[in-house]
């Protein structure tokens, strides 16, 4: 379990750097693709809800640090939406193209309402994202086509970072 947790977290830090250094510097995207909550939720639906939880705080621990929001929201976000996608572990199948793409979408939305409802304690810190405007869209787009891609890109590397399936829980 500590290899594929510390494997996971390796994964992630990658992907935090990758979004944040490279991906944000692209001007000609109107939004980032929220490559980091689709490997958490990678790694939330394989390994269940305490693998989900872990990996979502430690992805949002990253993404506070590299990130002006207010230190914690991600955290926050990020492992409810690991706990709520590891509740699926072992009832879905997600080799398809399908399935994936929409657990991306409905975690993008998650993300989104759980934003709208913490803007709404902390309206001076947290803006809440605008569901007509165009990067909106474009997130949950890319998010939802990604999602099947970076599953099966990190299906070649199931070996490290799921578990056994006796140890998930």
């Amino acid at each position: 379990m500590f290899k594929s947790f510390f494997v996971s977290v390796l994964i992630l830090l990658c992907v935090v750097i990758f979004e944040t250094a490279i991906l944000s510097n692209l001007l000609f995207l109107p939004a980032v693709p929220d490559l980091l909550l689709i490997v958490s939720l990678y790694l939330s639906v394989h390994n269940g809800k305490i693998f989900g939880v872990s990996s979502g705080f430690v992805s949002g621990f990253f993404l506070d640090f590299l990130s002006v929001s207010p230190f914690g929201l991600h955290c926050l976000l990020r492992t409810i939406i690991g706990y709520v996608m590891g509740i699926f572990n072992k009832t879905l199948n997600m080799n398809g193209i399908f399935l994936p793409i929409l657990i991306g979408f409905i975690a993008t939305l998650i993300k989104v309402l759980l934003v709208f409802v913490i803007s709404v304690f902390f309206p001076d810190s947290v803006i809440p994202y605008s569901i007509f405007s165009k990067a909106f869209l474009f997130e949950l787009c890319a998010n939802s086509i990604l999602t099947p891609l970076v599953f099966k890109f990190l299906g070649s590397f199931s070996g490290m970072i799921l578990l056994e399936p006796e140890k998930v829980s």
